[in-house]
């Protein structure tokens, strides 16, 4: 009599004392429990790993809005010039000419303070590139361990299978 892998199965659904009974068999082997303790520890502090390295990339992500602001402060800066030559243009008196000086000084001041926070901001920038690029090697290393956890689950659910099979067709013949 050949029974087919779903007949084993369904065997399996219908008889819970079978099932325990194959539970025990398969934890009373040290080998297959050292395998599936493994597997399965491997597998949690996977996703304990790909959580935390999501947090990471979310608050990368909320810093990367430096990005458009140091777009922004550009063009204030830009701005800031454009006023400053339109202001010279319409100023005619001396009193005039000296609070544009006045104008001018403190806009030239700001300029630079706005130029010192532009290239933090640049470094900060590239900072946060390198660490993207970290993460991003740091996922595919953990891209691979899921993977290689994965094969080792189907292999020990072929192995289980190979088992249950071996026994039923044993005590079948036997």
């Amino acid at each position: 009599m050949s029974l087919s892998a779903d007949a084993i199965v369904e065997l399996f659904e219908k008889d819970a004392r079978a099932r325990k009974r194959l539970a025990e068999l398969l934890v009373s082997e040290p080998d297959v429990r050292l395998a599936i303790i493994n597997a399965v520890l491997r597998d949690v502090a996977t996703r304990s790993d790909l959580e935390k390295l999501r947090e990471d990339i979310d608050r990368i992500r909320g810093e990367m809005a430096t990005r458009n602001d140091l777009e922004k402060l550009r063009g204030d800066v830009e701005k800031l010039r454009g006023d400053v030559e339109r202001l010279r243009g319409e100023m005619a008196t001396r009193n005039d000419l000296e609070r544009l000086r006045e104008d001018f000084v403190r806009l030239g001041e700001k300029v630079s303070r706005l130029e010192g926070v532009v290239s933090q901001l640049v470094e900060r920038i590239g900072d946060l590139d390198k660490r993207i690029d970290a993460l991003d090697k740091r996922i595919d290393a953990l891209d691979k361990r899921i993977d290689y956890v994965a094969r080792v689950s189907w292999l020990l659910t072929g192995a289980v299978i190979a088992t249950l099979i071996a026994n039923i067709i044993i005590q079948t013949l036997g």
